[in-house]
């Protein structure tokens, strides 16, 4: 019996086994589609869809560089020791280098696109025969490119965060160290932002707003003249209980005195700051006080803003440090995987699992 393309597909969609396996398969059975499943379960090519709901949440992440290309992954595995095992990380590094010369825009195209070193095959037929030989469930979370007049790259943890610097300016040996040193500062500090300029007036707005409300659900933290004022109108009106009352009463310039409060009394002075919110967004005081948390956060988020980690002084930031290798250098584009981030992690006991497989 002829085996056709669609009948291929079909396996391929029931099983989760790569093309080349579903093809021998049906070629074995003269196109019997039960039989052929058959045949790949005792193989082990549907080793990937037993694995399917498993969660993948370890793996490394793998950098490769080109001329002025380079390219980052993060592939995921089950547990921390086979991130560790050889195949697994050399699996990975063949996968950076597919990223790095991919034209794909997404991952659909790129597990779709033919596999470099055997174009008979899928990236997803490589990644589910990798499955079944491991025997967990692996996953290619993801991939990014940059390019520019020079690039670097920087793995860190072996492989835990993975880090790509692109850059503009000047491409000698100096700048190459310079955008290593950044890409190590981005490992550690994990900024979301090049520059304060590329945070957009939404994201200020959202930033703003969560700053005004923390402060506000925060008493303790607002400026004295504000939180007299509140003192006052729990006094006149008589919101505390008696014990409150008379701690606020003894206490009320001590700089201890919310650790002498009750968390009702905490939550009534919030309760109370955030109804006149319209009011203190146009107090100066509390105005200056928002801004001034809202420019360190910006600091903490933006990575030419941040304290440069070698900074002999203690002050110096990435961008006065670039400016000390070239002036002309700029940081065109970073990227930072961090292996397993967002995603929700297996918790096991071993000594149960062992426990459990040797029947106890």
């Amino acid at each position: 019996m002829a085996i056709t393309a669609a009948m291929v597909k079909e396996l391929r969609e029931t099983s989760g086994a790569g093309m080349m396996e579903c093809k021998k398969a049906l070629t074995e059975t003269d196109g019997d589609m039960e039989a052929a499943i058959e045949v790949l379960k005792k193989s082990g090519a549907m080793k990937a869809v037993k694995k399917a709901s498993r969660i993948a949440a370890e793996g490394v992440a793998r950098a490769a560089i080109c001329g002025n290309t380079a390219a980052v992954v993060e592939v995921n595995s089950e547990t921390d020791f086979v991130a560790k095992n050889e195949k697994f990380t050399t699996f990975v590094e063949a996968v950076a280098n597919q990223a790095l010369n991919t034209a794909a825009a997404d991952m659909d195209a790129f597990l779709a696109e033919a596999w470099a070193a055997d174009t008979s095959k899928t990236v997803n037929d490589v990644l589910t025969e990798q499955i079944a030989v491991i025997g967990e469930k692996l996953s290619i979370r993801r991939f990014e490119k940059v390019s520019g007049e020079v690039v670097t790259s920087y793995i860190h943890g072996g492989g835990k965060i993975g880090v790509l610097v692109a850059g503009e300016g000047a491409s000698d040996d100096a700048a190459k160290e310079a955008l290593t040193n950044v890409a190590m500062q981005i490992a550690a500090m994990s900024p979301q932002y090049v520059s304060q300029n590329d945070i957009s007036a939404d994201e200020l707005a959202k930033m703003k707003e969560i700053t005004i409300d923390s402060a506000l659900n925060d008493p303790a933290s607002l400026p004295k003249p504000i939180l007299m004022a509140l003192f006052a109108k729990v006094e006149a009106d008589k919101l505390f209980s008696d014990a409150d009352a008379a701690i606020l009463a003894e206490k009320k310039n001590d700089k201890y005195l919310f650790n002498f409060l009750s968390d009702e009394a905490k939550a009534k002075l919030a309760e109370l700051a955030m109804a006149d919110k319209a009011k203190y967004v146009e107090d100066k005081i509390f105005v200056g006080l928002v801004d001034g948390r809202i420019k360190k956060q910006v600091k903490e988020i933006s990575l030419l803003e941040q304290t440069y980690v070698k900074a002999e002084d203690g002050k110096q930031t990435v961008a006065q440090y670039l400016a000390t290798v070239n002036k002309a250098l700029v940081i065109t584009k970073m990227v930072r995987f961090e292996v397993g981030e967002g995603m929700e992690k297996k918790n096991e006991n071993f000594a149960e699992e062992v426990a459990k497989q040797m029947g106890n």
